[in-house]
């Protein structure tokens, strides 16, 4: 439901994470702040930047004014850093930066603490550890041995952890390592396991070379970057086996293609680009900074049908924005100043994609669709570039200009123009779709307080099922179950077929429309490939050279549920050979229950309500039985849970291993799924299963502290379960980074 406030046409949720995350407030934490006081602060501020082009003050109150009705209009918002600093003491305005990291323990340290700095002000860093010279090669200085990249990698981790940006951003890093480095075996591995490198994400820099050698099943060189020779020659397909299994593992490492990042680098003359942004969708030098801001293409559709010149006027306004942001901006170094003012690049891109399909009744996936999309760039590139040429009349071109690259003899004022990033807080303001991904879901639940839970429904939806005299709680409450409405009859077919999900539609649809809006942006595309759990390696891997062959710059895949299996995994434990557990042939009794057995109780919230597993040992600590009560539910899941813990109890006193009952309980699917301490829980059966490998594994004390540094409260904090770590709701991974649609909070600063 939207409420207006000061004439802003705002959700609860926008709400909600405005006076969360954006909001100024007083040194005692209390906001002091409304939302209108917010968009008059930042048009303010950004408007300042006319006056060094000679504009008075009656004019730049006009621009003010133009730029905060492009804000609160909702068809335009820049990137949070700007939302949050501008016109405050802290004044940084950039979300990406890149950092050289070369050779040497004073380049590296320096990088780690301009990281830091960085990370405090609120922006998000990448590097390239490709001129880091490899483990156990020699360190001239001392004689000594390197450690690597990887290991490195460790201290600039360790340093974002310590930074916590003010409680609003918490810092994101991209580490890229080139395929012909000689430790990309352990780089491709380095995130394997969850307790390391959790603010990193990373990718892998592909080569011409190198996709030619998999595509031909032959061999290429490793090459050491301190001799610049080949070190070794080893098989192509061996290394990208490797990083597609690792990827269809748990989402990680992601690929960019680096020759072609290069192809299209507006001013080669610099030097190569090495390395992109924590999302992936911004190439940049080193110390270098970009501004990024998003139109909302739901706003652009009048009678249904886009309305061109209001995309017009929205996008001659933004990039007059984004270039004033380069002015008005306090950059957190000297030199990332200078390298941002010589190049000016700028990233405009897009979100409310999936509404504005919904809303012109064309399905996402449909050739229709990847028409569309191609059409509605080349637009707002177009349009972006004339805009820029016009500022670039008014106050001269960017320093590093080079004609020859360019419109010929017009001048341009800024290197770049349009980026697709992805808009997970912005898109929540704005009350829209997520960048160019389709609906996460039509339906979902949203924890609004403690114990208190909303059903949030895709207005879209919720206007045309109530038109058609359809629309109920319990169908709402259906669809948040299933997520889509793909398989529920009782909805008329024509809106199934346009109202999909990320998992109604294929791998390859979503690697398509990522190239049709790559086909006509300057720097990258942010966006999630999204795979079911059923998904193969072999899938991902298509998806890869899908990805290579439409002309994207880089991919990140996420296949459903992958990290949650991988965490909750139970590691190294030592099973009894099958063959000394057959009794086929003898009568299996269970042992007696003496009068007095000592357990505990752990509660496991489910869909039907909180429930209760009782565990009982017998003297030697073995586990003998189990009880469950699942609260006040009563019917139906109450008698069950109590057979389940009658048939376990049976199982467990006829000699049954502990963890095989385990295997056969967890991964049980009902249609009411919840979320408990850091985890997905299916169903009733699935939490006793949990409840159980908890009891086994002896992580967790009698009174239900953790005993280990890797517990799931712990990983749940740093919300690697698909669980958000600071409001416990349902995490999407959409736009190449980790999103919760409940708070706001995103992993990708």
């Amino acid at each position: 439901m939207k409420t207006d406030v000061a004439g802003i046409s705002l959700t609860s949720n926008s709400l909600k994470v405005l006076e969360k995350r954006y909001l100024k407030r007083n040194e005692e934490g209390k906001i002091i702040e409304r939302p209108e006081d917010l968009f008059r602060r930042v048009a303010r501020h950004i408007a300042k930047a006319d006056t060094l082009y000679g504009k008075n003050e009656r004019e730049i109150k006009d621009i003010e004014d133009l730029f905060f009705e492009l804000m609160t209009s909702l068809c335009f918002l820049p990137n949070s850093p700007t939302l949050m600093n501008a016109g405050r003491r802290l004044g940084q305005l950039s979300a990406c930066f890149v950092l050289p990291v070369d050779d040497s323990m004073e380049s590296i340290f320096d990088a780690v603490k301009y990281a830091a700095i960085i990370h405090k002000s609120g922006g998000g860093t990448g590097f390239s550890f490709s001129k880091l010279r490899p483990k156990g090669d020699i360190v001239g200085s001392t004689k000594g041995i390197s450690s690597g990249p990887v290991s490195f990698m460790t201290v600039f981790d360790t340093a974002t952890e310590a930074v916590k940006q003010g409680g609003t951003r918490r810092g994101a890093n991209m580490g890229i390592l080139r395929v012909d480095h000689p430790d990309i075996m352990d780089f491709i591995v380095c995130k394997d396991n969850n307790s390391r490198l959790n603010n990193f994400n990373i990718s892998i820099g592909l080569t011409e070379v190198f996709i030619e050698a998999v595509q031909d099943d032959k061999e290429y060189d490793l090459i050491n970057p301190r001799t610049k020779t080949p070190v070794v020659r080893i098989k192509a397909r061996e290394v990208f086996k490797k990083i597609v299994q690792q990827a269809w593992k748990n989402g990680e490492p992601g690929i960019i293609f680096l020759d072609r990042i290069n192809k299209t680098n507006p001013l080669p003359a610099l030097g190569e680009i090495e390395s992109t942004n924590p999302c992936g969708e911004q190439p940049l030098f080193p110390y270098e900074s970009c501004n990024l801001g998003s139109i909302n293409l739901s706003k652009m559709v009048s009678n249904h049908d886009i309305n061109w010149k209001l995309l017009k006027e929205v996008t001659w306004k933004s990039v007059h924005f984004l270039d004033n942001v380069i002015d008005m901006n306090k950059y957190p170094l000297k030199i990332i100043e200078d390298n941002t003012k010589a190049n000016r690049k700028i990233g405009l891109g897009v979100m409310g994609w999936a509404d504005m399909l919904i809303q012109l009744r064309i399905p996402y996936n449909s050739e229709e669709a990847i028409m569309l999309a191609e059409k509605v760039m080349s637009f707002i590139q177009t349009e972006g570039r004339l805009a820029s040429c016009a500022l670039a009349e008014e106050r001269g071109t960017f320093p590093n200009y080079d004609k020859s690259i360019f419109f010929g003899e017009m001048l341009v004022r800024n290197a770049t123009i349009t980026t697709i990033a992805p808009t997970g807080s912005l898109s929540i303001i704005a009350g829209c779709s997520s960048g160019i991904e389709p609906l996460f879901a039509v339906s979902f639940v949203r924890n609004i307080l403690e114990g208190t839970k909303l059903i949030d429904v895709n207005p879209y939806f919720e206007a045309e099922a109530k038109a058609l005299g359809f629309f109920s709680r319990e169908l709402s409450e259906n669809i948040a179950s299933k997520g889509s409405i793909s398989t529920i009859n009782e909805i008329p077919e024509e809106m199934r077929r346009v109202f999909v999900t990320a998992h109604d539609i294929t791998p390859e649809d979503h690697i398509r429309m990522q190239a049709a809006f790559q086909k006509y942006t300057d720097n990258a595309v942010s966006k999630t490939v999204n795979f079911t759990n059923k998904a193969t390696v072999k899938d991902v891997e298509d998806v890869y050279l899908l990805a290579y062959k439409l002309g994207c710059k880089g991919v990140t895949v996420y296949r459903d549920g992958s990290r949650d299996e991988q965490v909750l995994s139970t590691n190294n434990i030592k099973t009894k050979d099958k063959h000394s557990l057959k009794q086929s042939e003898q009568k299996i009794l269970p042992k007696k229950r003496p009068e007095l057995i000592k357990g505990s109780t752990r509660l496991m919230k489910t869909g039907c309500g909180n429930l209760y597993v009782t565990i009982n040992e017998d003297q030697s600590g073995t586990p003998f039985e189990v009880f469950t009560n699942i609260g006040k539910a009563g019917g139906c899941a109450s008698s069950q849970a109590e057979a389940i813990g009658r048939l376990l109890s049976l199982a467990l006193r006829s000699g049954v291993e502990c963890e095989e009952i385990v295997k056969q309980l967890k991964g049980i699917s009902c249609h009411q799924h919840s979320w408990y301490a850091g985890g997905r829980i299916l169903s009733c059966s699935d939490a006793i299963g949990k409840a159980l490998e908890k009891y086994h594994s002896g992580k967790m004390d009698m009174g239900g502290n953790s005993e280990s540094k890797n517990t799931h409260s712990e990983l749940y904090r740093l919300g690697h379960i698909g669980a958000c770590p600071e409001c416990g709701g349902a995490v999407e991974h959409e736009g190449g980074c980790t999103v919760c649609h409940n708070c706001g909070f995103t992993r990708c600063s």
